[in-house]
């Protein structure tokens, strides 16, 4: 790992996927005026086949699951529109160049195939990661929210998180969640993450700077706030070690795109039956063009130049 210990800011951080009471699931939909639970009455007044009806509902929803599935899309050749092939990271070979070099991760899509609550989400995505200068580490965050109609992604492409993230001799690691907010008190906040402070992404140096801490305090207080209130809720949380281990199991750290999908489980995707199309610029299956159905989000990794 890339890190003696893993990162924590978002470990206390349940996304609505991880509840134990499906009465619980149901409750918070109802606060966020789902269409499909806000005019269910109490559970408990229901009879038995009712209550598997609705039981069956939720754990058939794309949000409810808990896990991710991650692919990876290499750098195409330039000027080429040929479909490229999507793997695994585990199956692809680490760029040991960014070996103690310093590394731009930008978010290319945000693609809401299908959250609580309906309609248009406002969903705020926080990224976590050490910043590894000198013999120290700095914890870095940023948040951005991004408002999305169901069943699209966002209008970004290229959005930057982290410029100039120093990577270490074994790699970096680092978290990323999103949290669906629909408080209309909340609107403030949000408006706050989208002030240029926040848009430009966090520019990162070869030293620790002492203005980060307060910064990622800040931007990591308020998304656990948000996350708390009655019509809001985390919906995917995720980490990652990125590497330049052999290891079978491990995900090697190189340029290019990586897909974080939240799938049942992590072998819910053939990525040997999709494709990305540079002439579309989307995913798609290879049979048929169909995209997938699944809320997902591509991060891209590229190396820093001055």
């Amino acid at each position: 790992m890339p890190n003696d210990e893993p990162l924590t800011s978002l470990r206390d951080l349940q996304v609505i996927g991880e509840y134990d009471d499906p009465e619980l699931i149901v409750s918070k939909l109802q606060q966020m005026n789902d269409p499909e639970f806000s005019g269910e009455a109490d559970i408990k007044e229901k009879g038995v086949e009712d209550i598997l009806n609705i039981f069956n509902s939720v754990q058939n929803q794309p949000w409810v699951h808990a896990t991710h599935q991650f692919g990876y899309i290499a750098p195409r050749q330039p000027g080429s529109t040929e479909p490229q092939v999507i793997q695994h990271p585990s199956a692809i070979t680490a760029n040991p160049t960014l070996k103690n070099s310093r590394i731009n991760i930008r978010l290319d899509r945000l693609r809401i195939y299908k959250y609580p609550g309906g309609g248009i989400h406002n969903v705020l995505v926080t990224f976590n990661a050490r910043n590894q200068v000198a013999d120290s580490q700095e914890s870095v965050s940023f948040s951005q929210t991004y408002r999305v109609p169901e069943g699209q992604s966002a209008g970004i492409a290229g959005y930057p998180v982290f410029i100039g993230l120093n990577a270490g001799s074994q790699g970096i690691a680092f978290e990323c969640s999103t949290v669906n907010v629909k408080n209309e008190a909340d609107q403030a906040v949000l408006s706050a993450l989208e002030s240029s402070p926040f848009q430009t992404g966090l520019e990162l140096l070869t030293t620790a700077q002492p203005a980060i801490a307060p910064f990622t305090t800040l931007t990591v207080g308020s998304v656990k706030v948000l996350a708390q209130r009655n019509e809001n809720v985390p919906v995917q949380k995720f980490y990652l070690g990125l590497d330049f281990e052999d290891a079978a199991m491990g995900i090697r750290l190189a340029e290019g795109n990586y897909i974080a999908v939240q799938v049942p489980d992590q072998t819910t995707i053939d990525w040997n039956k999709w494709i990305y199309k540079p002439d579309l610029g989307t995913i798609v299956h290879k049979a048929d063009s169909s995209s997938l159905e699944y809320n997902y989000l591509v991060f891209r990794v590229s190396r820093y130049r001055e």
